[in-house]
């Protein structure tokens, strides 16, 4: 048989606050976040239910209230505590990967991107 099966929600990007510098705990900055969903997709792959598989509807905005209303300095907490919901949040989730990317990080070289990515076993 093949490896687990995986929801993937690439790009949802939101404003917060998240960094330790003065202006980014008062100014929310631009994140981006990644998360996969280890789960099971044969029951809904069986029969077309939305029912037998995860609402990534419901991941998304779960993982944008989180993210919006933690406040975090680091981007290592946001990512543990978006896993740790999303894990809370269905049973049937046994492992997820966060990645959350600093759009704009406060860095003197011309950096793209800053972030971290982790991974939660239920």
């Amino acid at each position: 048989m093949g490896g687990p099966d995986h929801i993937e929600l690439r790009g949802l990007r939101i404003e917060a606050i998240c960094g330790v510098l003065p202006h980014e705990r008062t100014t929310p900055q631009p994140l981006e976040l990644d998360v996969d969903l280890e789960v099971d997709l044969g029951p809904a792959g069986m029969t077309d239910d939305l029912a037998a598989t995860v609402d990534y509807g419901a991941v998304t905005t779960e993982v944008e209230r989180v993210a919006t209303t933690a406040r975090p300095q680091l981007l290592e907490h946001l990512a543990s505590q978006v896993a740790a919901a999303v894990l809370a949040g269905d049973r049937r989730i046994a492992a997820v990967t966060v990645a959350v990317r600093k759009l704009e990080p406060p860095v003197a070289q011309r950096l793209s991107t800053a972030g971290v990515r982790i991974r939660r076993v239920r």
